[in-house]
């Protein structure tokens, strides 16, 4: 069922009051839905940039993957996705049976009737994040980490159902992911030296940030206990990015410690047979390149030396 902001999105260009507004005709072209939207040349000229930057600080040893934006509904269930993010999650459905019951539920359409009611799940699910899918990946491998624990380099496209009137919050957005799977030690000392990373990476950038502790919108009354937990715990950290001198700073990247959860679920076990911990650094790619617009303008010749110098711009 639509909601009342799915069904206000008529043409679905971000509204004026939206202080973003002013920059987003250059970057984003609508397609109809509030939170997904076509790139501009002008937006991937810089969001490539961005991308290769990002390249350029990934570990030799990294072992690089791009996925789809689609990934098994049973690995992501498995994972415990429902449990914490039910509202987010996104499911690729299809018409199934036979042709005379698919072409009777098309043809519904044509007069005015409700062609979706006849869809039912398939076994794909829309990525609610990049990382989801290298765990059972690794699991298939046999689930033994060499000596020195696993580096990934991985990119997705990805979806959550949270449909925003903000440049800052697409549906639809781009994620890239450094993800370590090893020893308790090691993660820790993989998270941290991100962390320490993180105010250079800001300051080549030319952004203004913060680095706090946070914790994921768990969904529900469980929930918030779940995220007071995390909180009290440090599991997550964030890069924090006004997009203006007004604005609530936005998550750009975050520093995410998930103990032995993944090695629990896909039984993956570090070189001493112990259960592997994993982390991951999230550089939200959109969020990111959104923010350099936002903070030096459209006209990138005009950008900060040592911006353009980082972008190779």
């Amino acid at each position: 069922m639509s909601t009342a902001l799915d069904k206000a999105a008529a043409g679905a260009t971000p509204p004026a009051k939206d202080p973003l507004a002013h920059i987003s005709a250059a970057l984003f072209v609508p397609m109809g839905v509030y939170g997904v939207y076509a790139r501009t040349a002008l937006y991937l000229s810089v969001r490539d940039r961005l991308d290769a930057y990002i390249s350029a600080m990934r570990d030799p040893t990294a072992e690089v993957m791009r996925f789809p934006p689609v990934m098994s509904r049973a690995q992501l269930e498995k994972s415990g996705y429902l449990k914490s993010f039910p509202n987010l999650l996104g499911c690729v459905c299809a018409l199934h049976g036979t042709e005379a019951s698919i072409r009777t539920a098309a043809d519904r359409h044509e007069s005015g009737g409700d062609w979706t009611a006849a869809l039912t799940s398939s076994d794909l699910v829309l990525s609610p994040a990049a990382c989801y899918p290298v765990y059972p990946i690794v699991a298939a491998r046999g689930g033994r980490l060499p000596p020195g624990g696993l580096l990934f380099d991985i990119d997705a496209d990805v979806f959550r159902h949270e449909p925003s009137l903000n440049l800052d919050r697409l549906q639809s957005f781009r994620m890239r992911e450094f993800v370590r799977i090893g020893s308790p030690q090691a993660i820790l000392e993989f998270r941290e030296a991100w962390i320490a990373r993180a105010p250079v990476i800001a300051n080549d950038l030319g952004l203004p940030f913060t680095i706090e502790v946070a914790n994921d919108a768990f969904f529900g009354r469980v929930g918030q206990v779940m995220a007071v937990s995390q909180r009290q715990q440090a599991l997550k950290f964030e890069m924090l990015i006004p997009y203006h001198t007004k604005a609530s700073p936005t998550a750009c990247m975050s520093f995410n410690y998930h103990r032995e959860h993944f090695g629990n679920v896909w039984s993956i076990h570090d070189e001493q047979g112990e259960k592997a911990h994993t982390s991951c650094v999230a550089f939200g790619i959109d969020r990111l390149s959104v923010a350099l617009f936002a903070v030096h303008g459209l006209d990138v010749t005009r950008w900060p030396a040592a911006t353009r110098q980082a972008l190779a711009l």
